[in-house]
């Protein structure tokens, strides 16, 4: 199986959206992650609504699959930033001065 090596910078890029001409919150890392966070929310929501539609037999079952595989995998972005975060903190907090 091959690995594709653009794969982490690909998820980088879908992960950050940032416009071309960011305001002042959304061009610090505070507001990367509360657009990712935002992001994520409405890809969740998206998917519940999806699932809901199937359920109630409106709704297309490669719909549903999509929006669940695009939340997750958001979710997982999420997750990942999150993990790296509280890394970064920890490491901090150990040095020493």
């Amino acid at each position: 199986m091959p690995i594709d090596m653009l794969g982490p910078v690909r998820a980088y890029q879908q992960a950050a959206r940032l416009p071309s001409a960011p305001s002042a919150s959304e061009s610090s890392f505070g507001g990367l992650v509360e657009t990712m966070v935002k992001d994520t929310a409405s890809a969740l929501k998206q998917a519940e609504s999806a699932s809901a539609a199937q359920v109630a037999g409106k709704g297309n079952l490669v719909d549903v699959v999509t929006a669940i595989g695009a939340a997750e995998t958001a979710l997982d972005t999420m997750v990942a930033v999150r993990d790296r975060v509280v890394s970064a903190y920890q490491d901090i907090m150990r040095m020493q001065i």
